[in-house]
């Protein structure tokens, strides 16, 4: 922060801290986090900057700064990151819900014109530990394919050149998937490769909680799997393929977890493949008995009657019914379906060689306005700007490639497409990394 606006800001912090003592004592709440924020007990050793759309409530970059600014429960305690948000970058800072003046005055941090100052602060080289894109959100065209177009790829050029010029690098974190074309994600992560610097990307939903909290062993033998999901088709698609990756890829050690094809099916030709053994019913049975929300009655009617009558943002969502079917270079075979109409939920299940009964969970998502899978990922952020990756960055890539792929598939007639060009190799990490136990906890405990 520059010296003046810096100094400002303290003498105004030091002006209310004085005035409001007498009050504090009197009339203002006893502080705890859930309700009354604490002040941070020392301040952040770290600096870093956002790269982001728009941020507004309820926002990705609203969510995931705050708990920077603010602080954030872990296992009932207060949490303050060691990192500071120094400077922020805003794409679309006059969007009518924008926030991004109310954070900068009540935060104290500066919005710069360019992305190229916010990581350097106003001065000549980068003078961040790490970057925060988080380009999700904000008024963007959508391609024929049903891709919204966000500039991930373009703000992540933008942040590297100011690596090049500055002779070095910072951690950088995207958020969700890479980019909507699978050839600008692997650029992307070919990039931090060749400049080694880390890169962290993804969704949200292999590190939130399970219930059951189902995990696998590097390994395990699968024959086949399944996810329940819901949702726009792409947006909420990669959450759907990141909730399945996270899962499968441990059947491999190490090495190819790339795809040889992939095709997306819509309205009734997915229970036709049903029928036809393309997915299974029984896999679909054992993820629905993780789901809260599902719907009473026969799925295909509820799927058609999706959106009848709608409220709020299911009008945006589609009515038919999707199936995302994939085949891995093994042979292993998985399967997506998006079921708007019958459940609301990311629901696993799979069938592991030799046992009897499918295994299943239910990938939990505390909802807004606190959605709090976000602050899962945000702890895995700061393990990640701490040195630790919390997984690797070509889950991300094949999540992002398979996607892309599925869409293609969709408007070509959803015909079965040959992924050659998806060819991702990683060992997946040690630690699933999702988070454990409740989000929920008493004061005190």
């Amino acid at each position: 922060m520059p010296e003046p606006n810096r100094r400002r800001f303290l003498q105004t912090s030091g002006a209310l801290l004085a005035a409001g003592s007498v009050v504090q004592a009197q009339e203002t709440p006893r502080a705890g986090i859930r309700a009354i924020i604490p002040p941070r007990p020392q301040p952040a050793r770290r600096r870093i900057a956002v790269v982001t759309s728009a941020l507004h409530y309820l926002s990705h970059s609203y969510h995931i700064t705050q708990r920077f600014f603010e602080g954030y429960l872990r296992n009932g305690q207060p949490h303050y990151p060691d990192w500071a948000i120094a400077g922020m970058f805003v794409d679309q800072p006059n969007l009518v819900n924008d926030l991004s003046a109310d954070f900068s005055r009540e935060f104290g941090v500066r919005i710069y014109p360019t992305i190229a100052e916010s990581l350097k602060l106003g001065g000549d080289r980068l003078a961040v530990d790490g970057v925060l894109l988080i380009c999700e959100h904000g008024n963007y065209p959508t391609n024929p394919r049903g891709q919204k177009l966000y500039p991930r790829y373009e703000m992540f050029q933008q942040i590297v050149e100011v690596f090049r010029a500055s002779g070095r690098t910072v951690p950088v974190f995207n958020d969700k998937h890479l980019s909507y074309d699978r050839r600008k994600a692997r650029e992307m992560v070919e990039t931090a490769r060749t400049m080694n610097f880390p890169l962290m990307a993804g969704s949200s939903l292999p590190v939130t909680w399970r219930r059951p909290e189902l995990d696998f062993p590097i390994g395990v033998r699968l024959d086949s799997a399944l996810v329940a999901a819901y949702g726009d088709i792409e947006i909420y698609g990669i959450h759907a393929l990141e909730t399945l990756q996270c899962m499968v890829e441990r059947r491999m050690r190490e090495g190819q977890q790339g795809l040889r094809n992939v095709q997306c099916l819509v309205g009734d030709a997915v229970w036709r493949a049903g029928d036809a053994g393309e997915w299974s019913w029984e896999l679909l049975e054992h993820a629905l008995s993780r789901s809260p929300t599902r719907n009473a009655g026969d799925i295909r009617r509820n799927c058609r009657h999706f959106n009848m009558n709608a409220r709020g943002n299911q009008d945006r969502l589609p009515k038919n019914p999707a199936a995302f079917l994939l085949e891995y270079r093994d042979g292993f075979k998985a399967a997506v379906l998006m079921i708007n109409g019958h459940s609301a939920d990311f629901t696993f299940a799979a069938r592991i060689t030799g046992e009897r009964r499918p295994v299943s969970t239910l990938f939990n998502l505390p909802w807004a306005p606190g959605a709090a899978f976000l602050e899962a990922q945000t702890t895995k952020i700061e393990e990640f700007l701490g040195g630790r990756q919390p997984y690797p960055v070509e889950r991300t890539l094949l999540t992002s490639s398979a996607l892309d792929c599925l869409l293609e598939s969709r408007v070509g007639g959803q015909a079965r497409l040959n992924t050659p060009d998806v060819d991702v190799s990683y060992a997946p990490p040690a630690e699933s990394g999702y988070l454990r136990g409740e989000y929920t906890t008493p004061v005190g405990g």
